[in-house]
């Protein structure tokens, strides 16, 4: 189904930002999740690439109850555990505009791991702690902002033990970020 960018802008209040989806033996089309978000009783629902991106209209329901109406359904009808990241329209507007970093000519993509929740001030403080010339963090609202020195595949960062702060992340290019905010959320 091909929108209207024109109309499209006003139709999706959140997006939802799965995490290990298409990993693995996991593979599930853009089609097939768009299915299923939908049979869930969500509607306007489009997917963006095929990592888990979802945009959708939440239908005034709070970001807590999406998340856990969207992670109890997708593993009921996809058989396994769909950790879940929502972000409002309004949030995902401001995310698209941040620049953490100045422009440095740096190698590597910048990377936005979403939170679950605002992280505690002693959390921040321990996952910075980890930041180097290599691996530079910074923190938004609920994101963690990674801009690695080269490839991410060269990195060192020790993810386990920024999750073990934080909590679970799922991670997107701040690329993916802008794309899916120009394309769907935009006037």
């Amino acid at each position: 189904m091909r929108l209207d960018t024109a109309i499209v802008a006003g139709m999706f209040g959140h997006g939802a930002f799965l995490r290990g989806m298409n990993l693995g033996g996991r593979r599930i089309t853009n089609d097939d999740l768009r299915a299923a978000v939908r049979e869930l009783g969500f509607e306007r629902v489009q997917t963006f690439r095929a990592s888990g991106n979802v945009v959708f209209d939440g239908g005034g329901r709070s970001d807590e109850s999406l998340r856990k109406e969207l992670e109890r359904g997708l593993q009921r009808l996809l058989g396994y555990a769909v950790p879940t990241f929502i972000r409002s329209r309004r949030e995902l507007l401001a995310l698209a505009e941040e620049e953490p970093f100045p422009a440095s000519g740096e190698a590597g993509k910048l990377q936005v791991a979403l939170l679950r929740d605002v992280p505690a001030p002693q959390d921040r403080e321990q996952v910075m702690a980890l930041s180097s010339e290599s691996d530079r963090l910074a923190f938004g609202a609920k994101e963690l902002f990674w801009l690695p020195a080269g490839p991410i595949s060269d990195s060192a960062l020790d993810w386990k033990a920024i999750e073990k702060a934080l909590g679970p992340t799922t991670t997107r290019t701040k690329g993916t970020i802008e794309q899916l905010v120009a394309k769907y959320l935009q006037d």
